[in-house]
């Protein structure tokens, strides 16, 4: 059973924008990290951004002043809204959760449940 499902992906120009959604019903509510990874072709995956339960975020510093991560618990979604986005912004993103509550962390290995993942391709 899929526990995180992703959304929003797509192609853009460089400079425009996205958001991603991830529906994380059983992670909005209690002391877990939720966080966007991604991981471009040929690359390990890395942490853009993570939120804890009280709704603070942390960004990766290729990403701060253009991505926000924020989450609506009434929406049991985690969102990323992706501006002024860059050929290197590319990639498969994922959202994950961490049950252990080590936030803030853009670790992978501090996630213990991972979506499937949506594309994003900036051109």
């Amino acid at each position: 059973h899929v526990q995180l499902v992703e959304s929003g992906g797509g192609s853009v120009q460089a400079g425009g924008a996205l958001r991603l959604s991830c529906v994380a019903a059983r992670y909005m509510a209690g002391p877990y990290c939720l966080g966007w990874f991604r991981q471009a072709s040929g690359k390990e995956r890395e942490g853009v951004a993570t939120i804890d339960s009280g709704g603070a975020p942390w960004y990766a510093d290729s990403v701060k002043g253009r991505f926000t991560i924020s989450r609506d618990n009434a929406k049991n979604t985690l969102y990323l809204q992706m501006d002024n986005l860059k050929p290197e912004d590319s990639g498969m993103y994922y959202c994950a959760a961490g049950i252990r509550g080590n936030c803030p962390s853009l670790l992978s290995y501090e996630y213990d449940d991972w979506g499937q993942g949506t594309q994003v391709t900036v051109s």
